[in-house]
């Protein structure tokens, strides 16, 4: 089969992979439809992971059950389905609290497995035309037979339910006002979460205009970091206040206001300063226990300087970590169904797999509106 394979830093491939099978009666094997490329995927893509050339990419993954394993009960050949990029069991400790993303069984010795990600555990992603899901009848998500909302389900494998999670980390509820730093598809679905939770006003900072007026469109106030101090901007719009809420959107690759540079810690500490006095803060921007490409020693290590005292001083509290995507993704597609939610406004473009190799280039360099961009494998 035809798959996404990484070859170095700033290069994959669309190579001739071995079609995977049943190797366990929990397993099934899903044909692809869709699948997407992440801002998570760029990280291993631009060389800042021990990720190995050869990895198939792709974490992001919804299509039709092919083959299903004797022990799978749930699941038949054709059922459309949408996976969670978190592996998980469904019986350890974890995920029988609701906490998928950090499943004890799949990735030994690791908290937490996912399709084609570096450290993430053994499971081959499904930038592919074909990919094996464990633990099936836990993992797969059922959709409506046919081909409606294909571009809002394939969302709900990450993005959807990450933007919603830095919402519920963020504890936002209606009538808050919520800053959201990053406007790419993760932020942007974390300004479309708390406008569907009930937030008053939601502001998504960002430097990238596409991505602004994006949040423009769903009705969130874009600011540009790039024409002065976010938090003053957001300050002088709330009263002097901040805001309620926060959300990082961002993580550990965020730039200086010049963007001339790297700055990892430079959302954070800019959420502390935007955030009023007892406000939360929700961090599912991802950062790592070490960054190869760090600016400094210190961020090598995954270490940053976080201005803790100014935290401590406002009483904010704050939540992390990633999603647990079947604690949302439910109720998610269920909102989408009834069309109280169409995510897909993220989606900038739809292409084959073998435009793999120039779609990641492009996404990479934010150039030609890319925003949000969905492979389809049997294209």
């Amino acid at each position: 089969m035809k798959a996404v394979v990484y070859k170095g830093p700033f290069e994959v491939a669309v190579e001739e992979v071995a079609k995977p099978k049943v190797q366990h009666p929990n397993d099934v094997i899903v044909r692809v439809t869709s699948t997407a490329i992440c801002g998570s995927d760029l990280h291993m893509y631009e060389g800042r992971t021990a990720a190995e050339p050869g990895i198939v990419f792709g974490h992001e993954n919804m299509g039709i059950v092919e083959d299903a394993g004797e022990g799978v009960t749930g699941l038949k050949r054709g059922d459309r389905v949408v996976m969670p990029f978190n592996v998980a069991c469904g019986f350890c400790k974890n995920c029988v609290a609701d906490y998928t993303g950090f499943c004890l069984t799949v990735n030994p010795g690791f908290a937490g497995g996912a399709y084609g990600y570096v450290a993430m555990g053994p499971w081959t992603g499904g930038q592919a035309e074909y990919l094996r899901v464990p633990y099936a009848d836990f993992n797969c998500l059922k959709l409506p037979e046919g081909k409606e909302h294909e571009s809002d389900f394939i969302l709900l494998a990450d993005i959807f339910p990450t933007g919603y999670h830095g919402c519920e980390l963020a504890q936002v509820t209606p009538g808050d006002s919520v800053a959201v730093y990053g406007g790419g598809p993760v932020g942007l679905m974390a300004a479309y979460s708390a406008l569907l939770r009930g937030a008053k006003k939601v502001f998504v900072v960002d430097r990238v205009l596409e991505r602004l007026q994006k949040a423009q469109e769903i009705g969130a106030v874009p600011i540009n970091f790039a024409e002065g101090n976010p938090v003053e901007q957001i300050k002088e719009q709330t009263g002097g206040e901040g805001t309620d809420k926060g959300v990082d959107a961002v993580g550990y690759q965020a730039h200086t206001p010049s963007a001339d540079r790297e700055e990892p810690a430079t959302v954070l500490n800019s959420l502390v300063g935007t955030v009023r006095p007892t406000g939360m803060l929700g961090i599912p921007g991802l950062y790592v226990p070490a960054d190869p490409g760090g600016p400094d020693e210190n961020s090598k290590r995954g270490m940053l300087l976080v201005s803790i005292g100014k935290l401590f001083e406002k009483g904010l509290r704050l939540g992390t970590g990633q999603c647990n995507v079947k604690r949302y993704n439910r109720q998610l597609r269920d909102m989408i169904i009834e069309g109280r939610a169409r995510p897909s406004f993220v989606v900038s473009h739809e292409l084959p797999l073998g435009q793999a190799p120039s779609a990641y280039d492009k996404f990479d360099k934010r150039v030609e509106g890319y925003t949000k961009v969905v492979l389809h494998p049997q294209s």
